[in-house]
């Protein structure tokens, strides 16, 4: 699969998944990927202060304006801009839309948000996915990449609209959510991808998201993010008793690295197992992204995860249907 047709396919990403699997750096990575077959992208945050931008060497925080992170470089790279969208900056917006911009944000600042979120479950996520959607439409960038909340949160942040629609007989709000259950239903405007790691609890949760957002969402899934994938562990096939033979070497010396290459092995027959039965309960495409040796993520490690994820893409199939 060619990463630009790839890139191509739907106009929103929303890159979901477990706290602390890396939904937000594989957000960036996205972002950093696509931009590189040319595409300019926007990356909309919805959670405080994710990373999104130290993912990209910088240490400011997103606000509702755009930040440009990536400058656009000629045909070969696209500019990445981000921004963060809240309920009340999305409520502000839409009453202003709707000529009540007076009192749009004394109705905000008195915990209104608050008030008729209580009235009407749904409504937070609803004006959310009504701003992505209004950014959709209005083309602002090639591709959006939603940094979505975690999965608990996310399976309820998608599902809202459709709520909304049939709770609602009528009016603007019903309208709203409408118009979001319609994005979330084309998979040529917007698709989910998931995110997990190799192991147990990870995958198990991914497994149960991924059939409930089909089944309640009606979106479409691409490939889920397989990330801090175990490489394989070439050269290990031996003891280190075996691999020492002849040499003079310290017992205890020989022990530790016995012990290391036992543990290295065993972590990767884990992490293999883990992605077999990933794909045995999940018919969905993988890709597999390697384990960064480091917790802080900046770009060169983003570019690092950039370059593989389009490797993964490009071993896809192009008959598969994926975003």
């Amino acid at each position: 699969m060619d990463v630009g047709i790839f890139c191509a396919q739907s106009h929103v990403l929303i890159v979901a998944g477990k706290g602390g699997v890396g939904k937000t750096t594989m957000a960036a990575a996205l972002a950093r990927m696509a931009s590189q077959t040319g595409r300019s992208v926007l990356i909309v945050e919805l959670e405080g202060k994710s990373g999104i931008t130290g993912a990209f060497g910088l240490d400011q925080d997103l606000g509702y304006e755009e930040m440009e992170l990536q400058p656009a470089h000629g045909p070969e790279q696209g500019a990445v801009l981000a921004r963060r969208i809240t309920p009340d900056d999305a409520l502000v917006e839409y009453l202003e839309d709707h000529g009540l911009r007076r009192v749009s944000k004394r109705l905000v600042s008195s915990g209104v948000v608050d008030v008729v979120s209580t009235a009407i479950p749904g409504i937070r996520d609803v004006l959310v996915l009504g701003k992505i959607k209004q950014l959709e439409r209005e083309e602002v960038a090639d591709l959006i990449v939603v940094d979505a909340p975690a999965t608990g949160h996310a399976i309820t942040f998608l599902t809202s609209a459709s709520g909304l629609v049939n709770a609602a007989r009528g009016g603007p709000l019903r309208t709203q959510a409408s118009d979001v259950v319609d994005l979330l239903a084309d998979p040529s405007r917007c698709r989910v991808m998931l995110v997990t790691l190799p192991e147990e609890m990870p995958v198990s949760e991914t497994v149960e998201s991924a059939f409930t957002l089909e089944d309640k969402a009606g979106v479409q899934l691409g490939p889920v993010i397989v990330n801090a994938t175990d490489p394989d562990p070439v050269g290990l096939e031996r003891s280190a008793q075996e691999a020492a033979a002849g040499l003079d070497i310290d017992p205890a010396v020989l022990t530790a690295l016995e012990e290391a290459r036992v543990f290295r092995l065993q972590r990767h027959a884990l992490s293999a197992s883990q992605i077999e039965r990933l794909a045995r309960d999940l018919p969905l495409p993988q890709l597999l992204v390697p384990r960064m040796e480091t917790q802080d993520i900046g770009l060169a490690e983003t570019d690092r995860l950039a370059e593989a994820l389009a490797h993964a893409i490009g071993q896809l199939a192009p008959e598969v249907p994926v975003p």
